[in-house]
């Protein structure tokens, strides 16, 4: 009955798979598990910054910015054209859209390349194609070509992001689209197209992330981006991707506190798992824990979370709880459980070196108090004798 009021063993824990300072124990740290929360030297083990070019970009040129942002975005899949064809009105002239194998199909001629190339190269195309089937005369302005809307493009982002994939950016929404309601318009700067929607759309960057190397690849050449302006928040130069350009966002090795929070480069928020099985609520149900409790803002801290679960407060009998993070390093994919008194995080004046933020994916479960594991050792114990006790009856009866 006693062993109902002891805790479970202190979760262990690769030193590996600590990258941030808040996840350190006591026992990591010299202390005894008990007294983690005393002024202990957190950053003794805890990752240190390492950066290096990707080896990746020894293949490439390095080109400066200026040649990537001045050159105008070709044309891509999912683009809507206005295409005009000199003395016709409908039977050709219309509103296209560019197929997903890059082509553009008007009637009675052969599909016409449009992806990769300007609005130019395709208007000059069709005029050649036009004229040569004797559909129009040889004039300069047989054909005319507009942009009426710029579709998302598919681009490459890997590195220090959460989802490294393949991701669309400056895909737009039926809300957002532009021409249904007004009629043809002539011109689309589309400025979700650019690397830090990519990113963005990547899960955004990790906390280990170097923003301030950012690295663009389009054909054989690359550009060095430093974006830590968008987080900090003061200029930066933010440029257009086009299909088929890759994104890498370098790993400085260690964590940093800044980009644990919502910017145009990390997520907004994040889904958590949580538990909270205890006497004063029996299930997570009768906890409150639903989906608007598990979707947390990034840059939530453990400790607020915990009180969204329900783990904190209640009466002080039940206050001596416990709570484990389960977490998994970005960087080397190793999972960490972090455990820590709940009261001790309340009370302690320096509860920050020991609060952890939250990542994508971590899980929370409360652990009840020493007082309600007795009650339910007690409550075992009392269950068992009153199990017993009619079968002795009945024994002596017979």
């Amino acid at each position: 009955m006693l062993a109902g009021c002891v805790s479970g063993p202190a979760p262990n824990n690769l030193l590996t798979s600590i990258y941030a300072p808040q996840q350190m124990t006591g026992e990591q740290d010299g202390h005894p598990e008990g007294d983690w929360i005393t002024a202990a030297p957190v950053s003794r083990g805890a990752p240190t910054c390492d950066w290096q070019v990707p080896r990746e970009l020894d293949t490439y040129r390095r080109a400066p910015i200026s040649e990537f942002a001045s050159q105008t975005a070709p044309l891509a899949p999912g683009d809507r054209l206005s295409i005009r064809v000199l003395g016709d009105s409908d039977s050709l002239s219309g509103t296209y859209v560019v197929d997903s194998d890059g082509s553009v199909r008007l009637r009675g001629i052969a599909p016409t390349r449009a992806g990769g190339g300007s609005l130019e190269d395709l208007q000059e195309a069709l005029r050649v194609r036009l004229v040569g089937a004797g559909i129009v005369k040889p004039l300069r302005n047989a054909v005319s070509v507009s942009l009426i809307e710029s579709a998302g493009v598919s681009v490459s982002v890997h590195g220090a992001v959460f989802e490294s994939q393949a991701v669309r950016a400056g895909e737009r929404t039926p809300e957002s689209r532009i021409g249904l309601k007004e009629g043809d318009v002539s011109g689309d700067a589309n400025v979700s197209r650019s690397v830090a929607t990519a990113i963005r759309a990547a899960g955004g960057v990790r906390p280990d992330a170097d923003v301030q190397r950012i690295y663009l690849i389009r054909d054989r050449a690359y550009v060095e981006l430093d974006l830590s302006g968008l987080v900090h928040g003061w200029a930066a130069t933010d440029i257009a991707v086009s299909a088929g350009d890759r994104i890498i966002v370098p790993s400085r090795k260690c964590f940093d506190a800044k980009l644990a929070r919502p910017t145009p480069l990390t997520p907004p928020g994040i889904r958590v798992y949580m538990s909270n099985l205890t006497r004063s609520a029996n299930n997570n149900a009768g906890a409150a824990i639903g989906k608007e409790t598990t979707s947390l803002p990034y840059g939530t801290r453990f400790l607020q979370a915990l009180v969204a679960a329900n783990c904190v407060g209640g009466s002080f009998m039940q206050s001596d709880r416990r709570a484990v993070l389960i977490s998994r390093n970005p960087i080397n994919g190793q999972s960490v459980v972090v455990e820590r008194d709940i009261e001790k995080l309340v009370r302690e004046a320096n509860r920050d070196a020991f609060d952890p933020y939250l990542m994508p994916g971590d899980a929370i479960a409360c652990y009840d108090s020493r007082w309600t594991n007795l009650a339910e050792a007690i409550g075992m114990v009392s269950q068992g004798v009153s199990t017993v006790t009619p079968a002795i009856l009945l024994d002596n009866a017979l």
